[in-house]
């Protein structure tokens, strides 16, 4: 593997992390139900650590020398992270935001993988960060179904 394969993974990992963030916000600001302010303040935590991971993904891209992509286009191009439905229930987005732990856990696996190859332990030790995050956040997402 090579600096670029893992540029390329990372590229799909900002993607993911970015789709999910504004999902996860947009889920924020529109929940309603008997447990809004349980929800509301879940979905904020776990958008707060999106942004966060979304400067460092973007950091790890331009320290490999190369240009981070910031466009909606190369988003949607490289994501997996299906658009939110503000109209939808609370329940809904629970399930929803539970369902896209597990589609960015396979995404940050395979960037895990590929860092590792390449030698590249900063991706690789950034990867395991974000994959415990992940798992933290399933879990907390499944718990309030």
């Amino acid at each position: 593997m090579t600096d670029e394969a893992v540029v390329e993974v990372l590229k799909i990992v900002l993607a993911d992390n970015y789709a999910l963030y504004l999902k996860t916000q947009n889920y924020h600001w529109n929940v309603e139900g008997s447990n809004f302010r349980e929800l509301h303040l879940l979905f904020e935590e776990q958008y707060i650590d999106l942004a966060k991971a979304i400067d460092t993904v973007a950091e790890l891209i331009r320290g490999l020398g190369k240009k981070a992509p910031a466009t909606f286009e190369a988003y949607i191009k490289n994501t997996s992270i299906k658009s939110g439905d503000e109209n939808i229930s609370a329940q809904q987005m629970i399930e929803e935001l539970a369902a896209d732990q597990t589609v960015i856990q396979k995404t940050l696996q395979q960037a895990l993988e590929i860092a590792q190859k390449a030698g590249d332990e900063v991706v690789a030790d950034f990867m395991i960060e974000r994959l415990t995050f992940h798992r933290k956040a399933a879990w907390m997402l499944n718990s309030s179904i």
